[in-house]
């Protein structure tokens, strides 16, 4: 992703070269993602059509939530901002007027979900057509002209995206080269002069980007950056994925990520076009590999009896810095939650987005590397935060791990807004302040979905207004609903159509 967009960017102005090992695989989960990712495929001018087919993509209308507040319990977090009458979201009139299920009661998205449907009519028109652009090649954008709340993002193959990239960006001059790295060398200054590789010999450049994941072979190792762990206030540190080979029916190609609650964790299942990816994120503090593996072949059946389990260490929190010298690190390299909001691919796109606004020339102003580091750290604390939310405000505590989740301590400032939050719904000036891509409305559907801290009553200032357009509203959402269920395809029959 960053050697193609970095090329993308700057054309023939720069070289690129991507440093490799055959020998050392990727990470192979990272399914599911954020729905500013669709700028990233427009700023390379790549239409769905181009590269879904390849990656095995469907498409993610949101994140579904089960067992969070209690057993059988289910809510949705979707891509949609609430309606606002009076000044005041559907959230805050769905307290004052309520309801059976606030998410959808006031919102369109979920009703989408448990129908498998498309965000798109056959002839390729988004269910939102206020947001379809009309042409069928994209328009170069970034998450900076995101005004709007765009309805979807994708689930994908990324070890498949990975390759598609590769021979994307080759073919558009990025150098590949396949071989192992045996040294990193430095100046004096202390910056990186050089690799020495196995078959290639040195490797010089002027700018390095770190791209080893966990293992931060440049901005930890040889750069010594200290790594701010932010284990102290999240609870999961490992997780065990599987592929699971599927028959992917339309029945089984519900178009959002599927979150559900265990007792020392969460499974994730995500519906691509050919398999079911699916995986439990745990703390070992509670759970064992072994014990984590078994619950999951559980969950999934029979079906996942030949699939090899992948386990993994995650590396819980961000570096002091992820530029220094002429060294960047981009994505698990720089930092990382953990998966529950499907961040991990956004991290990657932010970062190399704010790579290019501060990219440097010869004078390598300490200003631009001030700034890149200060937009990547304050975006990865408020993801932290938003997820701290999660875990504190889930009404659920009937194992060890769930009634330990509500003892962690807070990030500063975190439990002032919660406080605040007791009496007053989230708004833009009670939610984290920097960019990380939640907006108010994510903050007030998980509240009300968590069901653990919520509001002791309806706002006051709502007891004197008059609320029959509120009440119009949630009737709308609830026939605006039914009529797209009614009239959208299937995503399954959408999906064999178009692709």
């Amino acid at each position: 992703m960053t050697a193609t967009y970095l090329k993308e960017a700057f054309g023939e102005r720069i070289s690129v070269t991507v440093v490799e090992s055959a020998r050392v695989p990727t990470i192979g989960v990272g399914e599911a993602t954020f729905s500013t990712v669709r700028h990233f495929f427009d700023y390379l001018g790549l239409a769905e059509k181009d590269w879904m087919p390849a990656c095995s993509a469907t498409y993610k209308l949101g994140i579904r939530f089960e067992n969070w507040r209690e057993p059988g319990h289910v809510f949705y977090h979707p891509f949609e901002r609430l309606p606002k009458v009076h000044g005041f979201t559907m959230a805050d009139w769905w307290l004052k007027l309520g309801g059976e299920q606030f998410d959808r009661d006031c919102l369109v998205i979920p009703a989408l979900c448990d129908a498998q449907r498309a965000p798109k009519y056959v002839d390729g028109q988004l269910f939102e057509r206020s947001l379809h652009d009309g042409g069928d090649r994209p328009r170069r954008s970034t998450m900076a002209e995101q005004d709007t709340q765009f309805p979807y993002a994708y689930h994908f193959d990324a070890a498949r995206l990975a390759e598609f990239l590769a021979g994307f960006g080759t073919d558009r001059g990025v150098r590949r080269v396949l071989d192992d790295v045996l040294e990193v060398r430095q100046d004096e200054r202390g910056w990186i002069s050089h690799l020495v590789t196995r078959e290639h010999g040195e490797i010089h450049g002027d700018l390095f980007v770190d791209c080893t994941g966990f293992r931060g072979l440049l901005i930890n190792k040889a750069m010594q950056v200290p790594f701010q762990s932010y284990q102290e206030y999240l609870p999961n540190n490992r997780a065990v994925a599987l592929r699971v080979p599927s028959d992917m029916a339309e029945s089984r190609m519900r178009p959002c990520t599927t979150a559900t609650a265990q007792d020392s964790g969460w499974i994730w299942t995500i519906p691509l076009a050919n398999r079911i990816g699916t995986g439990y994120v745990y703390a070992d503090d509670f759970c064992t590999p072994e014990e984590a593996e078994k619950t999951l072949r559980e969950f999934v059946g029979p079906e996942s009896a030949d699939a090899e389990a992948n386990h993994i260490g995650m590396r819980i929190g961000r570096n002091e810095t992820s530029w220094v010298g002429n060294c960047v690190a981009i994505g698990l390299s720089s930092g990382f939650v953990e998966p529950l909001e499907s961040t991990g691919i956004f991290f990657i796109q932010y970062g190399v987005e704010q790579l290019v606004k501060h990219f440097p020339d010869e004078h390598w102003r300490p200003e631009l590397t001030a700034g890149y580091n200060r937009a990547i750290a304050r975006c990865l604390d408020g993801v932290r935060d938003f997820l701290v939310v999660h875990y504190r405000c889930a009404a659920r505590a009937d194992t060890r791990y769930w009634k330990a989740t509500k003892e962690r301590p807070l990030p500063d400032g975190l439990a002032e807004r919660l406080e605040s939050w007791s009496v007053r719904l989230p708004d833009e000036s009670s939610v984290y302040p920097y960019y990380h891509g939640f907006e108010p409305y994510s903050y007030n559907v998980m509240l009300l979905g968590l069901g653990g801290h919520l509001p002791a009553r309806s706002l006051p200032a709502l007891d004197y207004l008059d609320d029959a357009e509120a009440r119009a509203e949630l009737a709308r959402v609830r026939e605006r609903a039914a009529a797209l269920v009614g009239t959208l395809p299937s995503q399954h029959d959408y999906l064999k159509s178009a692709h």
